[in-house]
């Protein structure tokens, strides 16, 4: 296989440049596909950035990948040259341990763990390098297929901030008669209205200002509220019968506890910086804090499938190579709606 074009940063104060990496020859399960857009997920930033620990340098991110396949090995049986396909966060596991036999391959405890699609060491012994390239190879068994009716630009975010929301809000059972809140309106959060509210729930954001009110009401929401006014938890105590939380800043978690019902449950997928701040005297009444990272690949083909069946997609701004670091400034600075997808074909320009 040739070299590829690609984006990487070569220290935690580094800016992104362009350089080129080496994707292997699909062995006898795998399967190579050009990238067509990769999305830029915050996580790529707190791992680019080394917030969340040392990273391995020179850094190629992106788990948020949409491509068509192009070559496929002897022995591969679910795809063909020509397939619209993704790839998410992770892009193997030991395939043996409970949690893979689960489905949740994302929490494989087996030897080596999950191997994340960047900033992890694959099953060949060498750093993973993700979507900010113009291909990759994966094992069959870690790729979902895209559905004809999702474009690829607007598919590439739901492999990680699509999956993200889906996978909590059906394990609660989101559905009619739910009152489900969302905390934050951004690039997790916009997924999050759109999904449960084509689940029948009725679905409110919680969002420090107005800014988004009317983004929010139109892909789905039937109220929105300023966490900055402080009348707003107060008039939101009791409400809510299941609060995900999108922040990836740290935060104190008192006031949403306190929104929930009896029984009610609290989920957080952001990943902040430092660590969230729990007041334990306000878990009365049987609520519960649970926490949710991305999904197995069945549930993540059921997630896009579902997103098809339901005309459900990222809101992104489209962006060559050349400008990520500057989105990656504007993520940080919550200038963006909602998602930052890199046009592939812009890395070797």
């Amino acid at each position: 296989m040739p070299d590829v074009a690609a984006y990487a940063i070569d220290s935690a104060t580094g800016s992104f440049a362009p350089t080129t990496i080496v994707r292997r020859e699909p062995g006898a399960t795998e399967v190579y596909f050009e990238i067509k857009f990769a999305g830029i997920c915050h996580s790529d930033i707190h791992t680019a950035r080394g917030e969340w620990g040392p990273a391995t340098y020179p850094l190629v991110p992106g788990h948020e990948i949409a491509g068509i396949v192009t070559q496929v090995g002897g022995d591969v049986t679910k795809f063909a040259v020509g397939y619209r396909v993704g790839v998410g966060c992770f892009v193997n596991s030991c395939g043996e341990c409970d949690s893979c036999r689960a489905g949740d391959e994302q929490f494989c405890t087996g030897e080596g763990g999950t191997v994340w699609t960047y900033n992890s060491i694959g099953r060949d012994g060498l750093p993973t390098a993700g979507g900010y390239s113009e291909g990759i190879t994966v094992d069959q068994d870690y790729l979902c297929r895209i559905p004809d009716s999702i474009p690829l630009d607007v598919a590439a975010p739901l492999l990680c901030a699509g999956i993200t929301l889906y996978d909590p809000l059906t394990r609660y059972g989101t559905g009619p008669g739910l009152k489900v809140a969302i905390v934050g309106m951004g690039g997790l959060g916009h997924m999050g209205v759109q999904i449960a509210a084509a689940l029948g729930a009725e679905v409110s954001v919680l969002s420090r200002t107005l800014s988004k009110k009317d983004d929010g009401l139109a892909l789905g929401a039937s109220r929105y509220y300023a966490t900055s006014d402080p009348e707003t938890f107060r008039s939101l105590r009791g409400a809510f019968d299941l609060i995900v939380s999108t922040v990836s800043e740290t935060q104190d978690f008192t006031h949403l506890i306190a929104c929930l019902r009896t029984g009610g449950t609290l989920v957080n997928v952001g990943l902040p910086e430092l660590p969230v701040q729990l007041a334990i005297n306000s878990l009365g009444a049987r609520k519960a804090i649970a926490g949710s990272m991305i999904g197995g690949i069945a549930e993540t083909q059921e997630m896009l499938d579902f997103c098809a069946e339901h005309g459900i997609a990222a809101r992104i701004e489209t962006i060559p190579a050349s400008k990520i670091n500057e989105a990656y400034d504007r993520v940080v600075a919550s200038d963006v709606r909602y998602r930052f997808v890199i046009d592939a074909s812009t890395f070797g320009a």
